[in-house]
């Protein structure tokens, strides 16, 4: 056999190899490859539409393929659209509160925890990620502050809170002249539902990871919440979490509705989540 085709048959020999066993693409060299899903919550008065930049970026970064919505009905009931394939890598799940203007942090809460008993019971999850924006930072920690022990639903890994409303909303329920300690994350005022998560100062669970994002347009808000109200999430996970870390975003879409639509939050929340 000549050198040429001895050549010409390499190749084709190492193109079949690649085509039956699945060579490393460039994503799954770049990022995690793990069955854990990432759940999207929305805030107060929006839908799943506003997770969709997020997701459709992690899709084009090549993260994901698998993305289902899970419907929340205004008595609590979970539908699930779309589904998710045996071993999808990184599967994202947007969820989408019909009632988006409920201020019931307990019933949110219960809510929150109707998305993951349904996608446990479906497809049997031991572990999940979580981002929320806004309000949902609420529906997420009242879930956790009635859960956060119980080893017999799939246990939480990651939080990426982004524009936070844990002590109040501007004009709203925050407290006047808020104030914070840069170091402890204690305020100067608490707002009746954030003295109701203080006991997850002492239950928070230890294997999470949380990153707190949040937009500065100037002044030291986001235009709806200060940097301080979202900033208290320090002193509610504080000596509990495994890791903390706070980024504030300025510049072009750091605003409170557009903040989940900003390309420099998408990489801070692929890398947060998924990065190797």
């Amino acid at each position: 056999m000549s050198k040429i085709k001895q050549l010409v048959l390499c190749v084709f020999v190492a193109s079949l190899v690649v085509i039956l066993t699945g060579q490393p693409t460039k994503a799954s060299q770049q990022y995690l490859q793990s069955t854990t899903p990432t759940i999207f919550f929305h805030g107060y008065n929006s839908g799943a539409h506003a997770e969709k930049y997020m997701v459709n970026g992690i899709k084009n970064a090549g993260v994901s393929k698998t993305v289902v919505t899970a419907e929340v009905a205004a008595n609590g009931k979970v539908t699930l659209e779309g589904r998710i394939p045996k071993g999808a890598v990184n599967p994202l799940v947007m969820v989408n509160f019909a009632n988006s203007r409920n201020t019931d942090y307990p019933l949110q809460g219960q809510w929150v925890k109707n998305v993951i008993v349904k996608l446990q019971d479906q497809y049997h999850i031991k572990q999940i990620n979580i981002e929320a924006h806004s309000m949902g930072n609420m529906a997420v920690m009242y879930y956790l502050l009635e859960n956060a022990q119980n080893k017999q639903l799939p246990q939480l890994q990651k939080f990426l809170a982004m524009a936070g409303t844990f002590d109040g909303a501007i004009g709203w329920n925050e407290p006047a002249n808020l104030t914070v300690n840069q170091k402890t994350g204690k305020p100067s005022a608490e707002n009746d539902a954030f003295k109701k998560l203080l006991p997850l100062r002492q239950t928070f669970p230890r294997q999470v990871r949380v990153l707190n994002v949040y937009g500065d347009v100037g002044g030291g808000n986001d235009s709806q919440v200060s940097n301080q109200s979202c900033q208290t999430l320090r002193y509610l996970v504080n000596g509990r979490a495994k890791s903390y870390r706070e980024v504030k975003v300025t510049g072009k879409n750091a605003s409170h509705e557009l903040l989940h639509h900003n390309p420099r939050v998408n990489q801070l929340l692929i890398d947060f989540f998924w990065a190797k």
